[in-house]
């Protein structure tokens, strides 16, 4: 049986206009409604979660509403109750989903992959470093001794790689566009920068040069893996050009040599910007539907 994680708090209203599909989360949902999976819902992160990465004075003017202008502007979102709970929420998921993943050996959460949160800051549509908090909380409660972090986002996953700089037992795995945001790229532990324009088959073909050297070495307990859906050729802010297949494939790839380890492995969504929700939507639910597929549980996917 695959888990799955999701709370309906995951979407929040947005002012009209605003650029983010938050509404993608709820859609999503609703699209896997078929799928053959136990559905878990998430609390709030706690706040030691938050501690082990984030610096206590961004946490208290985050929680109090007291992030200035400047820096709300850096993330995309105005702050509000409703963001603040939302935040902690899709944090919350994604250290369920790695706590579910460690006892059942797959777990996938419907959002997530906020790598562009620093300790002091938020960045780019992300305010918690949800990936960050988990392979901390896996390390320090969930029983791993070393976790990768493998982020397919077509954006460089620029936050998680200074926070988890530090700390040997967390390995940090970017494969992403190089021309893209952020603009000034952080040393992850393992870069990957690929050209505009990569399809299907030359991004595969770096993935599967990447992958079991990676599973190898650093012989994680657990994989963190961001399924960024804004590598299709279609994402208005990607710039790779993975179809729907490449996407579905590059998950199995990823999905299946965990599994193949027998490497826990927690999977989120990732970013992706496409305006048509529906369609947007359909994108993610790939992963979803590949996890399915290397636990035996698979359904026919609706285009």
């Amino acid at each position: 049986m695959l888990h799955c994680v999701h709370h309906p708090g995951y979407t929040i209203p947005l002012p009209p206009g605003h650029p983010f599909p938050m509404e993608k989360f709820r859609v999503l949902r609703e699209q896997l409604s078929g799928l053959p999976a136990h559905w878990h819902e998430p609390g709030p992160a706690r706040e030691e979660d938050l501690a082990r990465v984030h610096a206590p004075a961004y946490l208290e003017a985050f929680r109090e509403g007291t992030i200035d202008e400047r820096a709300q502007r850096r993330t995309g979102f105005r702050w509000s109750p409703a963001l603040y709970r939302r935040t902690l929420l899709e944090t919350g998921g994604t250290v369920l989903t790695a706590a579910l993943a460690l006892e059942h050996g797959l777990a996938c959460n419907t959002a997530g992959g906020t790598h562009h949160a620093f300790a002091g800051h938020g960045s780019g549509y992300c305010l918690i470093n949800d990936l960050a908090v988990a392979a901390c909380w896996a390390l320090a409660e969930g029983g791993a001794r070393r976790v990768l972090i493998v982020d397919l986002d077509v954006h460089q996953g620029d936050g998680t790689a200074v926070l988890l700089a530090d700390e040997p037992r967390a390995f940090t795995f970017s494969m992403h566009c190089a021309e893209n945001f952020p603009a000034r790229k952080q040393r992850s532990d393992r870069d990957r920068a690929l050209r505009r324009g990569t399809g299907d088959e030359a991004y595969l073909d770096a993935l599967e040069a990447e992958l079991p050297a990676l599973l190898a070495d650093p012989a994680p307990d657990l994989v963190l893996y961001d399924a960024g859906a804004d590598v299709h050729a279609d994402d208005r802010l990607g710039h790779l050009r993975l179809s729907d297949d490449g996407l579905s494939r590059r998950d199995a790839c990823v999905l299946g040599a965990c599994r193949q380890r027998g490497i826990p492995v927690a999977a989120v969504i990732g970013g992706g910007y496409d305006r048509d929700i529906p369609t947007l939507a359909r994108r993610h639910a790939r992963l979803h539907h590949a996890a399915a597929q290397v636990t035996g549980c698979a359904v026919a996917m609706v285009n």
